[in-house]
């Protein structure tokens, strides 16, 4: 998988509706850039982040992703151009919502996984679900 997918960004901002494979790419390759940038979020980057991001990476999408394409995705142009937040909301409702909930809980379990969670690593989480518009209730897993 590309790091990022252009065509599959103009799809959705040409107004057409992702085929069923362009949809799991996006899929990908929102994880990929979310769980990417929250193991630098806090502008320390610990190498037990990068592994978790590999291992949730895999275990959500099936693929595997180098340690390397996931720095290079981490510190990604794009988003000195186009922030994160602007990115995940204009693909939010390109995504059900069992896929932006699984989005919210990866990331969840990359920014614990160096244990010490900070101000600005829960403020990424929190901007990242409200772009993502995952509501209390899914992301408790109380509604799907």
């Amino acid at each position: 998988m590309a790091i990022i997918d252009l065509g599959i960004v103009k799809t959705i901002f040409g107004g057409s509706a992702p085929s069923p494979e362009q949809h799991r790419d996006l899929f990908k390759e929102v994880m990929l850039m979310t769980l990417a940038r929250a193991a630098s979020a806090d502008s320390n980057t610990n190498p037990c982040e990068v592994e978790t991001v590999q291992r949730v990476l895999k275990d959500a999408t099936g693929d595997e992703i180098s340690l390397a394409d996931i720095r290079v995705a981490a510190a990604s142009e794009i988003f000195e151009t186009a922030p994160l937040e602007k990115y995940l909301s204009s693909v939010a409702g390109s995504l059900t919502a069992s896929d932006r909930t699984t989005v919210a809980q990866s990331l969840a379990e990359v920014i614990r996984s160096d244990v010490k969670v900070g101000e600005e690593e829960a403020a990424f989480f929190n901007t990242a679900v409200a772009a993502l518009e995952i509501s209390a209730a899914e992301l408790a897993g109380l509604v799907s």
